[in-house]
């Protein structure tokens, strides 16, 4: 039975589609700000946009967090993560998370990151409250320590990704209570919590089977044992392992990921001294289809047959960063066996490569069309003006980096590392 017209003319939506109707025209939208127009026709659609809400974003208290949780009931993304240049406000507190536990039951991605008001006290209810929980970030809280993400071990075995970057509370413990219950973790990122060493990963690794991203920078007691032990254990399944500052880990680390990684596409083992050609020869060869970026700055062994052998072998190779390598001459750009390098290279960094000249520059500039990003600060014998008057022409879309503090980091490229 149709539904008459008004006298009007055309029907009024609101009388004739129901909520169900209303919530499949909603998921229709693409972009978001036709979903948030959606929610401006009237208080009805604002409603059904508003059950409809999966993530949110939000700086809250605990009044705006009791409105949120009333008016998004269906969110399963939230994140109350505070910026780290409001390091003099706490952010979210214990009560909140109390709060969070027994409003938000269904929510399966938490960030918080730099909420330094939390404690273990209320990170343990998460545990308590939150089952369905697969992603925690709580990288930078610093009062956070191994009682409170026991408990969210314990309490979340969903748990898949993990984040507790510069938690420097944190030791093995709780690598072995995650190796027990979260059997699903894939993601870890553990970078500044120096208190955990080679038999807190091989605990991991005895639980978690299949880890794919791994970030232990600055790491200091993690060593090789640690690293060959995970290599071995995840396989094929890790593409992701930063190992940034890990003084103790040399070529066995390599050689390991070498045989057993084979789809590694990122690695990152800058200021790892220990490193040499051989290991890195062996890691061009086995992953020569898979691996993406590498950052080996102030790798100190390194030298030109390294560099030669990841740019000849290692064609999805786009981003490379041995800034501080002082043996990397000129002659790390010439192939040697005549067939061009298969990588495309976007971003390079040789910044402070001491002997590198201005024909080596020119050797990157006609091998790799595709770059967008060359820093060559600090090269005593690379400059703009050197460039110039040798009649270098970089191309039309690639930032060249020749001044500028090495302490400061370019975004364009940092986000390949």
């Amino acid at each position: 039975m149709s539904v008459p017209p008004p006298a009007g003319g055309g029907a009024i939506i609101n009388e004739v589609l129901t909520d169900d109707e209303l919530r499949a025209v909603l998921r229709r939208l693409g972009p978001e700000a036709e979903r948030d127009a959606f929610g401006l026709v009237c208080r009805r659609w604002l409603r059904i946009q508003s059950s409809e809400r999966r993530r949110l974003r939000a700086r809250a208290g605990p009044d705006m967090l009791r409105r949120l949780a009333a008016r998004f009931p269906g969110v399963l993304d939230l994140d109350l993560s505070q910026s780290p240049s409001r390091s003099f406000y706490p952010g979210v507190i214990d009560d909140d998370l109390n709060f969070i536990a027994s409003s938000f039951r269904n929510l399966r991605v938490l960030a918080l990151q730099n909420c330094k008001g939390i404690s273990d006290v209320g990170v343990a209810k998460l545990g308590d409250g939150l089952p369905s929980l697969q992603s925690l970030d709580v990288s930078r809280c610093i009062k956070l320590s191994d009682k409170g993400l026991k408990a969210v071990a314990l309490g979340c075995k969903k748990l898949s990704q993990l984040q507790i970057m510069g938690c420097k509370l944190v030791t093995d413990n709780l690598l072995t209570a995650l190796s027990k219950s979260c059997l699903q973790l894939v993601e870890l990122g553990a970078a500044g919590c120096n208190s955990i060493t080679d038999a807190g990963i091989s605990a991991l690794a005895d639980g978690c089977h299949h880890i794919k991203s791994l970030d232990i920078s600055k790491c200091n007691k993690v060593s090789d044992p640690g690293v060959c032990k995970i290599a071995e254990v995840s396989s094929s399944c890790l593409v992701s392992i930063k190992l940034l500052d890990c003084s103790k880990v040399g070529d066995k680390s390599i050689y390991s990921l070498a045989k057993f990684c084979s789809n590694l596409e990122t690695l990152v083992i800058g200021g790892c001294r220990n490193i040499s050609d051989g290991s890195i020869q062996a890691l061009a060869l086995a992953c020569s289809s898979s691996l993406r970026s590498l950052r080996m700055d102030w790798c100190l062994k390194i030298t030109d047959t390294s560099l030669q052998s990841l740019l000849s072998n290692c064609k999805l190779l786009v981003a490379i960063d041995v800034g501080c390598c002082d043996q990397i001459t000129d002659n790390a750009f010439m192939d040697g066996e005549g067939y061009g390098f298969q990588s495309e290279l976007r971003v390079l960094k040789i910044s402070s490569c001491v002997r590198l000249t201005v024909a080596g520059v020119g050797r990157v500039i006609e091998s790799f069309k595709a770059l967008e990003y060359l820093d060559v600060r600090s090269c005593p014998q690379v400059t703009r003006d050197s460039c110039e008057q040798a009649g270098v022409q970089f191309p039309a879309g690639c930032k060249v980096n020749f001044d500028g503090s090495l302490l400061e980091s370019d975004p364009s490229a940092e986000m390949f590392f």
